[in-house]
């Protein structure tokens, strides 16, 4: 297991992003073999010069749980609650958070309506989510930056069984998802347009990571694109990986994916030039036909592609 130490940091909440991003990035081969890609072709130095543009949270909607309980960690350290989102042929709803300050990644936390799922659905759920019997943030010291790190990575109820989590997959894979992996990280966030030029469009970047052999989630377009234009957003495809469940069952599931984040300059400021640009000047905020179209980077439609190319026919 990944083991963060605070005493390099700067404060609370460099520790709790520390240790989210430790474990997601050694859960997550992908990461490496991007930022490796990336500093073998001369485009950055470090892993330090990537910008993350923002991170992402999945949850149930349920009592004591989802973005109501998990919000309160991160706007006690500061961050802000900005636009809602809804997801109506999903049955999700989200939010999205504003840091304290520009260093620090955006934050997207959805969470999925369990009381329009399927009596079926719903009962399957709330068999593992009615464990947790009080808020369970409510109840953490958010002064305390590592029991903060240890409760994101603390398993919230039992393990599902396979029977469980296949029923869930069939009505709302979102579901399926989280039942296993709970709070765990969805994905970061690189911020393209921060790259050197020629490598700081999302059109270029899709190329260069298609040339190193990464699958991007095509639902909607390779490039998902906000309305105004302003926003464009790729994914990778997550990976699969060996999971066990209840009982000592194993199967191979979506693990989480790595997003791009193109953010353009609003028209206001494109006289400024690019040394001057900073966050305020470029689009902010989410779009929600194209985080419509991320959400199903873990979905089977894209890992089934993912599978098939790496010869993985059989994965589930």
């Amino acid at each position: 297991m990944v083991q963060v130490q605070p005493g390099p940091l700067k404060h609370g909440l460099d520790f709790v992003l520390a240790g989210l991003l430790a474990r997601y990035e050694d859960r997550v081969p992908d990461v490496q073999r991007i930022v490796s890609a990336m500093i073998d072709e001369k485009i950055i130095t470090s892993r330090s010069d990537i910008e993350n543009d923002h991170i992402a949270f999945r949850t149930f909607g349920v009592r004591n749980l989802g973005i109501a309980s998990l919000e309160k960690i991160f706007l006690h350290y500061g961050y802000e609650r900005r636009d809602r989102y809804e997801f109506a042929v999903k049955k999700l709803r989200a939010y999205w958070y504003s840091p304290p300050s520009p260093e620090y990644p955006r934050i997207f936390i959805s969470e999925l309506r369990v009381d329009e799922l399927s009596p079926e659905a719903q009962r399957i759920i709330r068999s593992y989510t009615d464990e947790v019997e009080r808020d369970p943030v409510a109840e953490l010291d958010l002064d305390d930056p590592a029991a903060v790190d240890a409760f994101l990575h603390r398993p919230l109820w039992r393990l599902p069984t396979v029977a469980d989590y296949q029923r869930l997959a069939e009505e709302s894979e979102y579901a399926a998802w989280v039942i296993y992996n709970r709070y765990y990280l969805n994905h970061f966030t690189i911020s393209i347009h921060n790259l050197p030029a020629g490598l700081d469009t999302l059109e270029a970047f899709n190329a260069f990571l298609e040339r190193h052999g990464l699958t991007l989630n095509d639902s909607g377009g390779k490039i998902k694109r906000s309305g105004d234009g302003l926003l464009l957003q790729s994914a990778t495809v997550a990976e699969l990986a060996e999971a066990e469940f209840a009982g000592g069952e194993r199967r191979t599931i979506s693990g989480s994916y790595v997003e791009f984040a193109e953010r353009r300059v609003y028209p206001q400021f494109r006289h400024l030039p690019r040394e001057q640009l900073t966050r305020e000047h470029r689009r902010d905020g989410f779009e929600t036909n194209n985080a419509d179209k991320i959400f199903e980077s873990t979905y089977s439609s894209q890992t089934l592609q993912r599978s098939r190319a790496l010869g993985m026919e059989g994965a589930q």
